[in-house]
């Protein structure tokens, strides 16, 4: 289907934990707009979609959403690795750290875990690219 290089696009090197800042970034993981939805949107809402270019560009879109929440997901898993308990205290990571510990969980920042309930596909091209555009608009 693709090659994987086992490798991100983007490297992502951080030296620094900072919980409190994990927990805002999960959310572009798990959140509503956030990059877990965004594939799953876009991969399927192309089998409904009529124009084979544009279904192959939601293909494509949604694989690369994939590549995106693979960088979340180092961000976030850099910035709590290796925390100690008084790091996890003083950031106040608590109340992901007492569910998920240094796990990468799909959730929004607010907590609450990802729902496909806050994507949409609804076999309609026009319909469901507005809400592509939407979505993608929230997280700018």
């Amino acid at each position: 289907m693709w090659n994987y290089e086992k490798r991100l696009q983007y490297p992502i090197k951080i030296n620094n934990t900072n919980p409190r800042l994990a927990s805002i970034i999960i959310s572009q993981y798990g959140g509503p707009d956030g990059e877990l939805g965004a594939s799953l949107r876009y991969l399927s809402q192309r089998y409904s979609m009529p124009y084979p270019e544009v279904k192959g560009a939601l293909t494509d879109i949604g694989t690369e959403e994939l590549a995106h929440l693979e960088m979340i997901a180092s961000i976030v898993h850099q910035l709590t690795r290796n925390l100690t308990p008084e790091e996890v205290k003083k950031q106040g990571f608590e109340p992901y750290f007492v569910d998920h510990t240094t796990g990468v969980y799909p959730q929004a920042a607010a907590g609450f875990p990802f729902s496909a309930g806050s994507l949409q596909v609804k076999g309609d091209p026009i319909t469901d690219l507005h809400e592509d555009m939407a979505a993608d608009a929230a997280t700018v």
